[in-house]
């Protein structure tokens, strides 16, 4: 898990090829640099490459971030 306003850069984006499609599509990929503006019980709203995304708690405990 990350801090709130802490940019981080994602290592590995995990899970089954469609997942891993679909999370790609949304901008989430290895080397790009995210950052949680909110978290509530696990869901995020998260800031990936200029857009504010909102993903769940399983989709967000497939991407792995140093």
């Amino acid at each position: 898990m990350v801090q709130e306003g802490e940019p981080t850069v994602i290592k590995k984006v995990g899970g089954k090829e469609e997942t891993r499609r679909f999370l790609e599509n949304l901008g989430f990929t290895s080397g790009g640099e995210v950052m949680v503006v909110s978290e509530i019980g696990g869901n995020m709203i998260v800031n990936i490459k200029g857009s504010r995304v909102a993903i769940g708690k399983d989709m967000a405990n497939k991407i792995m971030v140093s």
